[in-house]
């Protein structure tokens, strides 16, 4: 019963197609047979504008077109009648003959033209006489009639379908079986060579972990994977589309669509290999020179390597230098190597991208060589306390633009390298750490008191207090002979820079109670005239409230 009604539907559909084709004929021969034709030399034919006739998907010859009547309408044209005669299983392809009516030669069906091949067409083709090349072209026009029929079979499309349900299977089982095959590969290689290889070691420098190496394998084969799946997917529908008729012309649409490109990268990967191979040892002899130089500086860096008049805080800063001029001198090697570098479009992006970075880039270069020549100078290095103009910090971290300090109040400041380079900097740890800081603090004192007194309470108040070394002693200067005092300035050496707060602190708490102590009044920082009575606090009254007394140590 199905069979039937496919047939009367087959037959309907052909009747529908032979109509519309005897219809439309009549217009194609006006077409057809409007334009006059004139002798035309082989160069004038071949630059006429070409398209081919297809049937199915599959291109039976190419035609030329007139100024009046294009190639491509012309070659749709053809196809269409050749598919309606196709279409009708009551035209026998033997029927189709070549009438030779000048200037033409006519594929002909009783009255009916199917195609009109001039002298032109023959010179196209490279052939003199136009008989031959109509009686080639009604050839392959009526094999394509026997293959469309063919191809539309009931018992053909039954088996094509079968098949194409047993691809759709096969496919999802190679799928699967893709999954299981990779996923025990990764097992494989994991088992027997990534637990075999802790790292690779130059000596005691590790060039690679094995964490990147399992890294580096993983995406390899998940690559691998990816392609190979897209290659089974692309196949599997290029071939169930081509099972069907009606789907064939797309088969070769996606067949142009995968391999053009691909045969377009094949030959420009072919003329470019001995470029590319340039390329790729260039670059592992620039990666193997830059890992060695990153492994000498960072030896020099941590004190692993001692160099003369080299100093461990140069190594960064050194290496990034040789890392750029390396980079520089590779890419100036690379760049006659690089594909599509001789280019308009690639010269103009190159002048495009130097003017944004000659514009862009004069503060930004300012504040690298302002960095550059403060590490060479030795200004400060990580750790130490600086002051630049009224910022007092500590170096925190020292990079290519700029420098990041942190204040005794826990704020973090960006300070950038040219504003270092033209400022005074003063480092409060590079001699602390040799012969220590001098912390240095004034009081004003009476005529009244003797001088050696007040020298002995200043001494005692520094020995009292944490942070200030014995050796070198601390000692007295007499800074001024004021109106009404002596200006004392107790100076004490500290090799605690970065306490330079709390010292102070405890240094002023310290001549405070040795002054109240031995009953010497403080007269800093004004005096007007003697007071009744000195200006003194009790011992008793030293933890009144609510101050707490200190506990012996």
């Amino acid at each position: 019963m199905a069979l039937s009604f496919s047939r009367c539907l087959s037959a309907v559909t052909s009747t529908l197609c032979l109509l519309g084709a005897l219809l439309c004929s009549g217009l194609v021969l006006s077409q057809e047979q409007a334009p006059t034709v004139h002798p035309e030399s082989p160069a004038s034919v071949a630059e006429h504008e070409t398209a081919p006739v297809a049937i199915d998907g599959r291109t039976l010859f190419k035609l030329r077109g007139l100024s009046s009547y294009p190639a491509a309408a012309r070659a749709n044209s053809i196809a269409h009648r050749i598919r309606a005669i196709a279409a009708d299983p009551a035209i026998a392809a033997s029927e189709l003959v070549v009438v030779d009516d000048e200037p033409f030669s006519n594929i002909m069906h009783g009255d009916t033209l199917i195609l009109a091949i001039a002298d032109a067409d023959a010179v196209m083709e490279g052939v003199s006489n136009r008989h031959v090349i109509a009686e080639a072209y009604l050839n392959v026009i009526q094999q394509s009639i026997g293959e469309y029929r063919a191809a539309r079979m009931p018992a053909r499309l039954i088996r094509n379908g079968t098949i194409a349900a047993i691809s759709t299977t096969g496919l999802m089982l190679a799928l699967w079986l893709l999954s299981v095959l990779f996923r025990r590969l990764r097992l494989l290689v994991y088992r027997h060579y990534t637990r075999r290889m802790e790292g690779i070691q130059i000596q005691s420098f590790q060039v690679v972990r094995a964490e990147q190496i399992k890294a580096v394998v993983d995406a390899g084969l998940s690559m691998m994977k990816v392609l190979s799946i897209i290659l089974m997917v692309a196949f599997y529908i290029d071939f169930v589309l081509a099972l069907f008729p009606w789907t064939a012309h797309l088969a070769a649409l996606l067949f142009n669509v995968m391999a053009e490109p691909l045969r377009a990268l094949l030959y420009g990967f072919i003329d470019e290999l001995p470029n590319l191979i340039f390329l790729a040892v260039l670059f592992f002899i620039v990666r193997w020179a830059l890992r060695m130089m990153h492994l000498f500086f960072d030896s020099i860096g941590r004190g692993v390597v001692e160099l003369d008049n080299f100093e461990p805080e140069w190594a960064l800063p050194t290496y990034r230098i040789a890392r750029l001029a390396l980079v520089v001198f590779a890419l100036v090697l690379a760049y006659p190597h690089i594909p599509g570098s001789s280019s308009e479009i690639f010269k103009g992006l190159s002048i495009f991208m130097a003017v944004l970075a000659s514009v862009g880039s004069p503060a930004i270069i300012a504040n690298i060589f302002a960095g550059y020549s403060l590490t060479y100078r030795r200004a400060f290095k990580l750790g130490d306390r600086i002051k630049v103009g009224d910022i007092l910090g500590d170096v925190l971290e020292i990079r290519l633009l700029v420098t990041h300090l942190r204040t005794p109040k826990n704020e973090e400041v960006v300070i950038p390298n040219s504003e270092l380079l033209n400022s005074s900097v003063i480092n409060y740890s590079s001699l602390a750490r040799e012969s220590g800081l001098i912390l240095h603090t004034s009081v004003g004192i009476g005529y009244e008191v003797p001088w050696r007194q007040v020298e002995a309470m200043l001494l005692l108040a520094a020995e009292r207090s944490p942070n200030i070394l014995s050796t070198p002693a601390p000692f007295v200067w007499q800074s001024e002979l004021g109106d009404f005092a002596v200006s004392y300035e107790l100076n004490a050496y500290s090799d605690q820079p970065l306490a330079m707060g709390e010292t102070y602190s405890a240094l002023h708490r310290n001549i405070q109670d040795i002054f109240n102590e031995y009953g010497v009044q403080i007269m800093t920082p004004n005096y007007e005239n003697d007071p009744p009575e000195p200006k003194l606090v009790p011992k008793e009254h030293w933890y009144a409230a609510p101050a707490k007394p200190e506990e012996p140590a």
